[in-house]
């Protein structure tokens, strides 16, 4: 592999037929799903990542224990596998380029790269926008005291948010004034940021949308999310709340979006949808999703083997749901729910006795408060049925119950 000069790219590989090797960018609980799914379809998987023992390496045929920025990493990558994807939106936009010159990465460098910069993907949804008529909330960027000075008094209270690296609610702060707006620019160490309208939301959705290297586009049901503490808590699939109207709009919005980009693989698009039933696109996710977890349990085709075909150019398969599902986000926190010095497991064989359960551990080895340890989804004939077993799921583990209690 050429690391020290850039060549151009080879033709696009033909499809890379099941027995071949695909490279992983990341090794987390989504490279750890995405291995399974890959391995059922008699693919072999190489991941590159830094952390021993990673959830994806316990499963992967090979490990590259390497930075995302190394160029033996990447050279060792590109012995094993000829077409690409990643797990995480992170990993540096520089490595996937350079893994293009050796074969098909989905998503792209320059798709992963819009999603890496809040402002960026602002720009893009509003450019988006004008064909779809879904806009994101009206917003300002912030990278000195002047642009505070800038900003118009109709954007407060607002979400100042960091441009990079920020997720499930790191690097952004609710602020009200513009005292508090300063305040918070200072904390977050004067880190280029974007500063978000708080708007009247009734709920946030996610649209799963995947597209092919040929430009076929498949979209998945409507699901709504919960949040607690800015981590996703509960997702229920399908939406119970969200109109067909709406469903519609987000689902088209979501198509456009995918198309204009150019994107190969699973896109995450989540939107809220407002106290007066109108549409706004939040942000966008260039990977499998945790909103998406319960397609494992409850479609024809997961996001997870979605990836993989798309990562394979092969054909994508179908998003039909064929049951009801509701996932439940499972963190560290319940290991500790006796002491808070010493981990014990949770009951899992209380869990796995009540209807519908399936259990997906991540394989990390450590609990820790906040960290994701694995998900619940709970299938049923009839959505009601699932939140129900859901809910007895939450006084087992000691979780506080969801707010349609």
């Amino acid at each position: 592999m050429t690391i020290e000069k850039q060549v151009l790219p080879r033709k696009p590989l033909l499809p890379n037929q099941p027995g071949a090797w695909l490279g992983m960018m990341g090794g987390g609980q989504l490279g750890r799903m995405f291995t399974q799914a890959a391995n059922a379809m008699g693919y072999q998987v190489a991941v590159l990542e830094p952390e021993q023992g990673c959830p994806a390496a316990q499963i992967a045929q090979h490990h590259v224990s390497a930075a995302y920025t190394s160029k033996d990493g990447l050279r060792e990558l590109v012995k094993y596998a000829r077409h690409f994807t990643t797990e995480f939106e992170n990993v540096p936009a520089e490595s996937l380029k350079l893994l293009g010159y050796e074969g098909p990465v989905a998503p792209s460098a320059a798709c992963v790269s819009v999603a890496q910069d809040r402002l960026a993907e602002k720009h893009f949804f509003t450019r988006c926008g004008t064909n779809t008529g879904v806009y994101p909330a009206p917003h300002w960027g912030i990278s000195n005291a002047k642009d505070i000075a800038a900003v118009k008094d109709e954007l407060l209270p607002g979400i100042l948010k960091t441009v990079r690296m920020g997720y499930d609610g790191k690097g952004q702060i609710r602020v009200n004034t513009r005292e508090e707006l300063s305040a918070a620019f200072d904390t977050l160490k004067h880190q280029t940021c974007v500063l978000e309208k708080m708007l009247p939301l009734a709920y946030e959705v996610s649209v799963l949308v995947a597209r092919g290297v040929d430009g076929e586009s498949v979209v998945y049901p409507i699901a709504e999310n919960m949040h607690r503490d800015g981590i996703l808590f509960v997702t229920l699939a399908p939406s119970p709340n969200v109109t067909a109207d709406v469903a519609k709009k987000a689902q088209e919005a979501a198509l456009h979006i995918i198309s204009e980009l150019g994107y190969v693989g699973v896109l995450c698009i989540e939107f809220f949808v407002l106290k007066d039933g109108s549409l706004v696109v939040n942000e966008m996710a260039p990977r499998p999703h945790n909103s998406g977890h319960y397609t494992i349990d409850a479609c024809v085709t997961s996001q997870f083997e979605q990836q993989v075909r798309a990562t394979a150019q092969l054909p994508l398969g179908s998003t039909a749901q064929h049951m009801p599902a509701v996932m439940l986000n499972i963190l560290g926190d319940i290991w500790f729910r006796l002491s808070d010095t010493e981990p014990v497991d949770p009951p899992w064989d209380q869990i796995l006795a009540l209807p519908g359960a399936k259990l997906h551990l991540y394989g990390k080895a450590e609990a820790r408060h906040g960290r994701k340890m694995g998900h619940i989804t709970f299938v049923a004939p009839e959505l009601a049925q699932a939140q129900k077993h859901l809910v007895e799921a939450c006084r087992i583990l000691g979780i506080q119950e969801p707010e349609w209690v």
